[in-house]
C-alpha cells in the first residue's frame, strides 16, 4: 500500500488502472449572485489512470458526462444544460487529460489539459492523496476553473466565474 499526502507524496504500483463511475465522483461549488453557495456534480462516462515506472511519465484521462450536471435545483441544471453555458447538445463531453505529474515537499499536483465546450485549457490537480491497496487505488484532488477561458461566459454576476472542483475517485486494474 502506498499512501500520498502533502508531507510525503509516493504512488501506487506502476500500471493502469480503470476508473470506476459508479464509486468516482466529480463535485462543484460555486456561488450564484455573489453569495448564495451552489454545489452538485458531473458524473463520469470513463476514465483511466497510468501510473509509470518515472512518476513523472504518469498520466490521467477522464471523460465527463456534460449532460449529468446536478446542482438539485432542475430549472438551473436545464438552464445550465443548454446553449447560455454548456451546451450539451453539442458538448456532450468535458475531457481531462493529466500529462505531468510533480511531487515535491509540498504535496503532488498533476498537470493537464481541460476541455470544456470545444475548448482547452491547461489545468493543474492538487492531488489531496492516494492509496493503492493492492489493485485497487482511491485518490482525490482539488482544482479551481475559471469558466469564462472555456467560452462559458453567459450570466456574469450572476454566476460565480469559478468553480471549485473536487475529484474523488476509485479505479483497479
Amino acid at each position: 500500500m502506498s499512501v500520498s499526502s502533502a508531507a510525503e507524496p509516493s504512488l501506487p504500483a506502476a500500471g493502469t488502472y480503470v476508473i470506476d463511475p459508479a464509486a468516482s465522483t466529480v463535485r462543484f461549488a460555486t456561488r450564484a449572485l455573489g453569495l448564495l453557495p451552489v454545489h452538485g456534480t458531473f458524473g463520469i462516462r470513463q476514465g483511466r489512470i497510468t501510473i509509470a515506472e518515472t512518476p513523472e511519465a504518469s498520466s490521467v484521462d477522464v471523460e465527463m458526462d456534460a449532460a449529468s450536471f446536478a446542482s438539485g435545483v432542475q430549472r438551473r441544471d436545464d438552464h445550465v444544460r443548454s446553449s447560455d453555458f454548456l451546451d450539451v447538445e453539442r458538448h456532450p463531453t468535458i475531457q481531462f487529460r493529466g500529462q505531468s505529474l510533480d511531487q515535491s515537499a509540498q504535496g503532488a499536483s498533476l498537470r493537464g489539459e481541460l476541455t470544456v465546450c470545444g475548448v482547452t485549457k491547461p489545468v493543474v490537480v492538487a492531488i489531496g492523496s492516494m492509496v493503492g491497496e493492492g489493485k485497487r487505488i482511491t485518490a482525490n484532488g482539488t482544482a479551481t476553473i475559471d469558466r469564462y477561458a472555456f467560452g462559458v461566459s453567459k450570466a456574469k454576476g450572476m454566476a460565480a466565474r469559478r468553480l471549485k472542483i473536487t475529484l474523488d475517485i476509485v479505479a483497479g486494474r
